[in-house]
């Protein structure tokens, strides 16, 4: 019998085969569950939003399939209602879009107006302004007149004149350069002729100021004017604005009013449907309890769908009936399984326990077995011990020369 191939037994893989069903059957679990943490508690939030999705499609459901408040086909009512809706959000728009209109339009004219006027009034102030240059900053009257005068050299006397004297000549010593004979006359003059300008600066200053409170007058005037026509603007525009408040509010009760009637039309037609289907359900004989209503016309084992009121008393005794047999039968077939079951269980328990003695006395018998072949290599140690000993003792004793060598070649040959 060879035993190189045999290895031990594993008695927990035996025991969780066989022993399965045993008490300590709970163990592997516990220890799988500290492993692999499974039994840890799940996180709050995540219980809490599921929680809420199940409550939802809960709610949901019973929204659904619910007969009382369920609507099958389109909501004429709802759709009614939307569209009303529309049309009244759309003439809400409709007006506010006339009344942005109309505030444009008057903003528009205001600004044409000042435009107007702006432009009226740098033209009176460019018309004053030239009127001015044209009287009173002449080119004659100036004070530079005489530095540029091309015609000044024509106008002037020589040099040389005397007080009465005729021309004379350099040679008659009677003229010097550097020489002012009429510085007299030259004094008077320029005095007169700073007094002039003294005169018609304090002149362009008082016409300076008269202009500006001139100015100033018509800018207050034309202030004033402008403050009345925006005040005359305004009460313009809040009569707009109340007129067209009045016209919205006219028109919102035109529509609220015509929706109360049309929603009373609808009420009151919405009644006449109900007392007429109600007069149809107790005069028809769907309402009624005779099972010859449901029968069907062709078929006598169908029924109508829509008029069936339910099963008579033997149909529902016949199908208890039924029930119980079917009971009984499935108690005793659930009998059956539970004894095949313990059939089952006894018999894995004996071959587990006869596994578990032929595993204890398989690893006896390879006990047995090791202990007899580390003897026996003992045994056959010593004999190659013992035979060695005598070959290098008895046999090998004479070692061979160099010349029993020599003597074996020659031989050979």
């Amino acid at each position: 019998m060879n035993w190189k191939g045999v290895r031990e037994p594993d008695l927990e893989t035996h025991g969780k085969e066989f022993g399965s069903d045993s008490n300590c059957s709970g163990k592997p679990v516990e220890d799988f569950k500290q492993m692999y943490k499974v039994d840890l508690s799940a996180d709050p939030k995540e219980v809490a939003a599921i929680e809420a999705r199940r409550n939802r499609e809960k709610e949901r459901q019973s929204r659904f399939f619910n007969v009382q408040t369920r609507v099958m086909g389109v909501d004429i009512k709802a759709l009614n209602s939307q569209v009303e809706e529309r049309k009244l959000r759309e003439a809400t728009e409709q007006s506010k879009e006339a009344a942005y209109g109309t505030y444009q339009k008057q903003y528009d004219l205001v600004a044409q107006m000042l435009e107007k006027e702006q432009a009226e009034r740098t033209r009176r102030l460019a018309k004053k302004l030239q009127k001015f240059r044209e009287q009173k900053q002449q080119l004659k009257s100036s004070r530079e007149f005489d530095l540029w005068n091309s015609s000044q050299l024509w106008m002037e006397f020589p040099a040389c004149l005397g007080h009465s004297d005729p021309p004379y000549g350099p040679a008659s010593l009677q003229c010097f350069a550097g020489e002012d004979l009429e510085r007299t006359t030259y004094l008077k003059m320029w005095q007169e002729q700073f007094r002039d300008g003294l005169e018609r600066q304090l002149q362009e200053q008082r016409q300076v100021r008269a202009d500006e409170k001139c100015t100033d007058m018509l800018n207050d005037q034309l202030r004033l004017a402008m403050d009345m026509r925006a005040t005359q603007m305004a009460k313009l525009e809040e009569s707009c604005r109340v007129g067209m408040m009045s016209a919205t509010a006219n028109a919102n009760k035109a529509q609220a009013a015509e929706l109360a009637e049309r929603q009373r039309r609808e009420w009151q037609h919405e009644q006449e449907a109900n007392f007429m289907e109600i007069q149809n359900q107790i005069t028809s004989d769907l309402l009624t309890e005779n099972p010859q209503v449901a029968q069907h016309p062709v078929a006598p084992h169908r029924v109508l769908p829509y008029c069936w009121k339910g099963m008579t008393p033997e149909q529902r005794a016949a199908i208890r009936k039924v029930q119980e047999v079917q009971y009984h039968e499935k108690e005793a077939q659930r009998q059956a399984d539970q004894a095949q079951d313990a059939k089952w269980e006894s018999q894995n328990f004996c071959l587990a326990q006869a596994t578990m003695e032929l595993e204890e006395q398989e690893r006896e018998l390879c006990a047995e077995f090791q202990r007899g072949l580390g003897s026996f290599n003992q045994q056959l140690d010593k004999e190659q011990k013992a035979q060695q000993n005598y070959l290098n003792s008895i046999i090998y004793t004479n070692q061979p020369t160099a010349q029993y060598y020599l003597q074996f070649n020659t031989s050979s040959r």
